[in-house]
């Protein structure tokens, strides 16, 4: 019998919090995605949207789960601070990242965050969290029932993207990323082959990127673009500007799905079965 896999959108924006009546639709929060396959829960990032999901944990009866960042840039860590089940000692939350060079990176960052005078409440009150890390290239053994390989992307101090496949269907999350490196995009490629949801970077247009290149972003027409070379069933445009407006987001889906029928634009709340 055929399990649940599903992924839920509990934050979509980039760089920061956006709340206000133009983001209303889409919403306001930054990154944060719920997985469930069977009865494995895995979180991967833990922005702003984060908080919000933490609270609906405390009232469920699952209380082991991993959390996988793709990197640790303030808009995808923000939230853990006010993520109640990371308080809380009966929770069992393994953190893990990929991206850091040395040992004990992903500690030290979260440590930092949650210091005087940035925040009064110091990182050992995280009484549920252990911190691992890993390799970005490699698998997880987060348990035989799923599984969870990375790969290396293209942002200013690194980022890991994530694939899950679950009894024969498959997610990929690829944020944050700036195309343009042939070598890394090729590995992207055949990394997201044939999944039946990819979550992709598509902060910016095409037209706007040339004057950000260097900062880490990728476009939805290069989500649409990768989607096709890679027969990836439905391509899911996330990570948004933090200036882009609900209407604005409108104009990019029905663009985008002009390029690709399977695209659709990551809006706050959204879930997606597999």
């Amino acid at each position: 019998m055929t399990r649940d896999f599903s992924v839920r959108f509990w934050g979509v924006r980039g760089s920061t919090p956006t709340p206000g009546e133009d983001t209303l639709r889409y919403g306001g929060e930054t990154t944060a995605l719920e997985i469930r396959a069977g009865e494995r829960l895995i979180l991967i990032d833990c922005g702003s949207g984060a908080r919000r999901f933490g609270q609906q944990l405390m009232a469920e009866s699952l209380r082991s789960f991993d959390l996988l960042f793709t990197h640790t840039h303030l808009d995808h860590i923000c939230g853990l601070p006010f993520f109640s089940p990371a308080y809380d000692k009966n929770f069992q939350i393994r953190c893990w990242a990929g991206h850091f060079p040395e040992p004990s990176g992903l500690q030290n960052v979260i440590s930092r965050i949650m210091s005087p005078p940035i925040f009064p409440v110091a990182a050992d009150t995280l009484n549920a969290v252990t911190f691992k890390e890993f390799k970005a290239g490699g698998a997880l053994a987060l348990g035989d029932d799923v599984s969870v390989r990375s790969i290396k992307l293209n942002h200013p101090g690194g980022a890991c993207g994530y694939r899950v496949d679950f009894e024969g269907r498959a997610l990929a999350v690829i944020t944050d990323h700036e195309h343009g490196d042939a070598a890394i995009d090729a590995a992207i490629a055949a990394f997201v082959q044939g999944v039946d949801v990819m979550v992709y970077d598509s902060m910016y247009t095409d037209e706007e990127l040339p004057r950000y290149i260097g900062w880490g972003h990728s476009t939805w027409q290069e989500a649409t673009r990768l989607a096709r070379r890679a027969d990836v069933a439905r391509p899911v445009l996330f990570h948004h500007d933090p200036c882009r407006t609900d209407d604005q987001l409108d104009v990019i889906g029905a663009a985008a799905r002009g390029e690709h029928a399977g695209a659709l634009v990551a809006r706050q709340g959204m879930v997606l079965t597999l």
